[in-house]
């Protein structure tokens, strides 16, 4: 690592996205000029190039079992960095992002908070633009960005809360209920990210869906008894 440059680690989990994580890894390069980054992608086993892919944006890659909260556990114990970046496969960083994470990075005060990005989706319906909007009240409000919205915090903050849980499905809500909603801060950058779920069940079908399957979290069911209902 190069001492002159904030160490900052970047843990991309995937299953099967080479369709997507090429803009994504392409986005992620412009990290390289500021910070001393570790670009890990973590694959669950995918059957297409995710991996070739991956390597040839120059990026680190490991395995572990299926399972996003498994797979980020694991990218988080292996990647180098003082902080930590989490970012979906499918999801693209835009606007001045690297300035909007290093100005983060720099304030002491945020040694004890995480910071998560404005949704975009990758659609021009209207019914995009009203879930964004829901997307950013549920973040403030409730203090639930979920993990397409990607998340920065200090590894110090991440093990101080216990970091990821190998959870099959809302691996990012145990998280970031864990750090607390008044530690969570909006970024001024966005994440674009895939609609394609969106777009394929239906935007009222698929929210519902979600909404669903978030209060029954809160109510107490396991999360591999919500993975079969989230689909």
């Amino acid at each position: 690592m190069d001492g002159d440059k904030p160490a900052l680690g970047i843990v991309v989990p995937a299953l099967n996205a080479a369709s997507t994580i090429g803009p994504t890894l392409a986005a992620l390069e412009a990290a390289g000029a500021t910070f001393d980054s570790d670009v890990l992608v973590v694959d669950g086993g995918s059957s297409d190039d995710t991996l070739a892919l991956a390597q040839a944006h120059g990026a680190r890659t490991m395995r572990a079992p299926p399972g996003r909260g498994g797979q980020l556990a694991a990218g988080a114990a292996d990647v180098a960095g003082d902080w930590l970046l989490f970012v979906h496969a499918d999801t693209r960083l835009e606007g001045d992002w690297v300035s909007a994470i290093s100005g983060f990075m720099q304030a002491p005060e945020n040694a004890r908070r995480a910071g998560y990005f404005h949704l975009v989706l990758d659609d021009t319906a209207r019914a995009a633009r009203r879930l964004e909007r829901i997307v950013a009240w549920r973040a403030r409000a409730w203090g639930l960005p979920y993990g397409d919205q990607g998340l920065l915090l200090s590894r110090e903050r991440y093990e101080a809360v216990g970091g990821f849980r190998p959870l099959v499905l809302m691996e990012d809500v145990d998280l970031v209920r864990r750090i607390g909603r008044r530690r969570l801060v909006a970024l001024p950058a966005s994440a674009r990210t895939s609609a394609a779920r969106y777009r394929r069940s239906g935007y009222f079908v698929r929210s519902t869906r979600n909404v669903v399957c978030l209060a029954l979290y809160f109510l107490g069911v396991p999360a591999r008894v919500l993975r079969r209902l989230y689909g």
